[in-house]
Parts: C-alpha cells; structure tokens; sequence
C-alpha cells in the first residue's frame, strides 16, 4: 500500500468511506462472519461484499474458511498492516508524523487486574499458545487461563517446543483441561480461537465480553497434502517439517493478537 507524496495515501482513500470504516472498527474487536458485518454495520448484503472486497484488494482485511461450516468465511483485520499505513500516512504528511505504537497504559492501583479466557476445542493447541502468550507479554497485569470443549490428554509436543525456542516459556507440565471445571468462574474477555468452539462456548456472565480469532489448528491434517485423507492418501496428518512450520506460523499469529489485545485490556479499569 505505497503512495506517492502528492497522492492521497492508500490508507486514507480506504478508511475514508463511511462503511469501510464501520467495518474496520467492527474488525478491530475480533472476527466476524458476513453476515454478522451486515448486521453490524446495517447495511445490505451486497455492499458489505462489496467494501470487504474493497479491503481485501487493498490488504487490510482477510478471509478465512470456516472450520465449522466451510460455507462461511471469518474476515479478519491485519493490525499490522494497519499500523504500518498509518505510521507510512503521518510520515507523508510530515517526517515528525511518523507514528509509533504508543506503550501500554498501566492498570489502576485501585483497579483487579482483566481475567482472560481462551477457548478451543482440545485446549491442546491454540487456547494454551494463547494463555502463554498473554502471561508473557502481560507481566502480572492481567491474567490468563485457558480450556477446550473436548480437551485432549496433553499438549501437543510442538506447542511446548515453539513456545520454549520463540519466546522461553515452559509449558511442559500444563494439562488440559474441560470448560465445565471453569463454571461459575468470572472472566472479562472470553476469546474463542476455534470455529467449532465458538458455536458451543458456554456463558461466563453477561459482563463478560466475547470475541472470536478464526485460527485453524496446526495439528489438523492439511486437506492439500498428498498424503492426507482428504484426498485420498493413506497416511494421516502432515510430515514432521510442515507440521512445525504450521505451528510456527499459528505461534506468529496468535502473538501478534496478543500483542495488539493487551494495550486493550491495560487501558480500561476493572471493577473488583
């Protein structure tokens, strides 16, 4: 998304309309399928097509099959991309424009620190990559758990091995666990990393906030593979290096996330 300095920049002639603006805002807070865009934003079907397409073309919006019902497509704001456009627009206007994320508010004194709740469905994969994360990067000032609808017996290995090479933290001896042993608990924002999950997600209060990030599951089999029983293969699953880059590329993603939530969550005080 590159212009000249006479020209008005991309970013602007993109978030400029009135209803690519809606959506991108409706965006910020999380995924979110057409038709809940539409409702939304109010607006009809076809011109919220329409602006998605528009957004897609200039690389600030993406799609994703659903997981749930592959005749769905959860559409997703690239953060990153967003912030570079704006730093790229401040720099045309002026060079001292330039923006630069602005460091994470601390939480009130008086205030508890956001309870956060991460959810998927084997709770062995992306909702504990998640809760590692978000301790991480928050340090004390929120907190973190995760759980799964249908939880596994354990971790899968390469979660525990990307989180210990990419950031140093160590997961090895965190179980799954069900959603069922979190009733009663309350949480500030549930966050659901599952399309499958997303349809059962028990309630955690009506103070709780929802949100939803279309993740697939690194440890799914590759429809595309030549080796996978969706087309036919005998073998399951995916060889052990495209397995690890898949966990890898899950890893970047839900960092990135967590790194755009936290200066959400740091900024709004929490009644105890």
């Amino acid at each position: 998304m590159v212009s000249s300095p006479t020209a008005t920049p991309a970013f602007v002639r993109l978030a400029a309309h009135p209803i690519r603006w809606r959506l991108l805002t409706e965006l910020a807070t999380g995924d979110h399928r057409v038709r809940e865009l539409v409702d939304l934003v109010a607006q009809p079907q076809n011109l919220v097509s329409y602006h998605l397409r528009e957004l897609r073309r200039g690389g600030l919006v993406t799609a994703r099959r659903s997981t749930f019902d592959a005749r769905d497509s959860y559409y997703h704001l690239d953060l990153e991309r967003c912030a570079g456009a704006l730093a790229d627009t401040g720099a045309l206007l002026h060079p001292a424009l330039r923006l630069s994320p602005a460091p994470p508010s601390p939480s009130a004194a008086s205030a508890r620190p956001p309870v956060v709740l991460f959810a998927c469905t084997g709770n062995s994969a992306r909702s504990p990559i998640a809760e590692a994360l978000l301790r991480h990067h928050a340090a004390g000032r929120v907190e973190a758990a995760s759980a799964g609808s249908h939880p596994r017996a354990r971790l899968h290995p390469d979660v525990v091995r990307v989180l210990r090479e990419r950031h140093g933290i160590d997961v090895s001896d965190q179980r799954p666990r069900h959603l069922d042993t979190l009733a009663g608990r309350r949480f500030d924002y549930v966050v659901s990393l599952c399309d499958k999950v997303r349809e059962v997600c028990p309630s955690f209060g009506t103070r709780s906030r929802k949100v939803h990030w279309s993740i697939p599951d690194p440890a799914a089999p590759d429809p595309a593979a030549p080796d996978s029983p969706a087309s036919g293969g005998s073998l399951a699953g995916r060889d052990e290096e495209a397995r690890h880059l898949a966990f890898d590329r899950v890893v970047a993603e839900i960092d990135t996330r967590i790194r755009y939530l936290l200066p959400v969550l740091t900024s709004q005080e929490v009644s105890s």
